[in-house]
């Protein structure tokens, strides 16, 4: 015979099994940083096609003005630069200028994009407990995902000069470059996109501060000129080079501009802005790069801490 329980024994039971005392208060939005993040890649995959459909939403060319923008760019320097304005004190001087603008570029749309990001999924965060740092590191994806046509025209480029002689410092650079990029535009894009739904001017500030970025790093200027001009100066010229960026952008140059100049090309170049086929970088650029590499881990750790700081404030800033 099934054994049956006396009313004082089902009331105690149902009282145990309704007491919540002891359980803990959990947080109804997912947590988990960085790595919450990692552990949704299926959720962030989704985040990042529904950011390029969203982008190319009624265009009929779609994924190819990925192709078409950055191609027109690198025409246009070309004429201006190298025909217009005869930039010949530096061999392949368009192929130079590209060669920062491919990393500049993903650093200041990776910072932008990033920093709007939780604002414009406001909609999202108001309805969905998921990791807010999945906007901005879907961003810095899209930014990313960009970034490869442009770095496809840099090769093509190179390879039309006939002189491009990819070496080991190619391999090594390329990958230091877009470290350091990514790291410092990822970090940038987490922290003030936090500190964006709290004071929406940040917006302006980093708008700004992205416009004049590419004017502080020799993109459209050779690093001798800058060595040249602060010979007397080194201090100026150490400063200069403290700049993260400007080592990203270095990096790059020697790992596609310089190895596109023959030494023909380094005789015809004048003299003017202090070329030299072997001094066209300052020294300890590698030692450069993986410190700064070492810089962009310690701030994205950092730009989290900040992040999770503030994390819990923006539901209310939102509204």
């Amino acid at each position: 015979m099934t054994d049956q329980l006396s009313p004082e024994t089902a009331t105690a039971s149902i009282a145990v099994r309704h007491d919540l005392e002891h359980v803990p208060l959990v947080d109804p939005a997912a947590k988990g940083g960085l790595v919450g993040v990692l552990k949704r890649r299926y959720l962030l995959t989704l985040m990042v096609k529904r950011e390029l459909r969203a982008r190319y939403i009624g265009s009929k060319m779609g994924l190819a003005w990925s192709y078409i923008d950055p191609f027109s760019r690198f025409l246009t320097y070309f004429f201006v630069f190298g025909i217009i304005l005869g930039r010949g004190q530096v061999p392949h001087f368009a192929i130079h200028l590209f060669a920062g603008m491919v990393v500049v570029n993903l650093f200041t749309t990776s910072f932008n994009s990033g920093t709007r990001s939780i604002m414009q999924n406001k909609s999202i965060v108001q309805k969905m407990p998921l990791p807010r740092e999945i906007f901005p590191i879907s961003a810095m994806l899209v930014s990313l995902y960009h970034t490869v046509p442009q770095l496809v025209i840099l090769i093509g480029a190179c390879l039309i000069t006939g002189s491009f002689t990819p070496d080991l410092g190619t391999l090594v650079a390329t990958p230091m470059a877009f470290a350091i990029v990514i790291l410092l535009g990822t970090g940038m894009g987490l922290m003030f996109s936090a500190i964006n739904v709290m004071y929406r001017d940040w917006t302006r500030v980093v708008q700004i501060f992205t416009g004049m970025l590419p004017f502080t790093v020799p993109m459209m200027y050779p690093y001798t000129l800058v060595a040249q001009r602060f010979k007397d100066f080194p201090v100026i010229e150490h400063f200069y080079l403290l700049n993260p960026i400007t080592s990203a952008v270095l990096l790059m140059q020697r790992a596609f501009w310089i190895t596109t100049v023959s030494p023909e090309d380094a005789k015809d170049a004048g003299k003017e802005w202090g070329f030299k086929l072997d001094g066209s970088f300052p020294p300890h650029l590698w030692e450069r790069g993986l410190i700064f590499i070492g810089v962009g881990i310690v701030f994205l750790a950092f730009a989290q801490w900040v992040f999770m700081r503030l994390d819990d404030k923006i539901p209310d800033r939102l509204i």
